[in-house]
């Protein structure tokens, strides 16, 4: 339904921390489904060695949780595109609860993120689901809040950026 050169058009994001390969099936404004294949070729097991076990091969759990909010994410900007809302905002993560882990994940594992709406405000979207490695579940989010802002907000303003350099004699 969106390929790799559709998600790079929808989200800022670029390696190594574009973490959505494939959108398979989405409804604007109420669900998607997105997938993440997890390879050892990734940047956190380059520092391993050839002794490694399977359990330091485990995927960074925070890695973990930022791969589902870019598939949040991505439900979000085209909801907010199938609505004519705001789409040149800067999304960010907020509040999470009810995050569990189930089960690690490894190398050879494809994730498929679950997402859907719980609520949409004018600039805050609010998200439940999970994540399933082989029809079982790896993640569950009770919630997830990502909010919306102009990026000019998030900038300091232009004379903060201009520092008075001392004076050399």
């Amino acid at each position: 339904m969106i390929d790799a050169a559709g998600i790079k058009r929808l989200l800022p994001h670029r390696h190594p921390m574009l973490l959505i390969d494939r959108v398979v099936e989405l409804v604007p404004g109420d669900r998607l489904v997105a997938l993440k294949a997890i390879t050892c070729n990734e940047p956190w097991y380059r520092h391993l060695g050839e002794d490694a076990g399977p359990e330091q091969f485990a995927y960074p759990q925070t890695l973990l949780v930022e791969s589902w909010g870019q598939a949040a994410g991505l439900l979000a900007v085209c909801g907010a595109e199938a609505t004519g809302g705001p789409t040149a905002q800067v999304m960010l993560a907020g509040a999470m609860s009810g995050v569990e882990f189930h089960r690690p994940v490894h190398p050879g594992d494809v994730l498929e993120h679950r997402v859907r709406l719980f609520r949409a405000l004018t600039d805050t979207v609010i998200f439940e689901g999970e994540t399933l490695v082989g029809g079982e579940v790896a993640l569950t989010f009770s919630r997830m809040v990502m909010a919306f802002r102009p990026g000019d907000q998030l900038r300091p303003p232009a004379e903060a950026d201009q520092v008075a350099a001392p004076a050399v004699s």
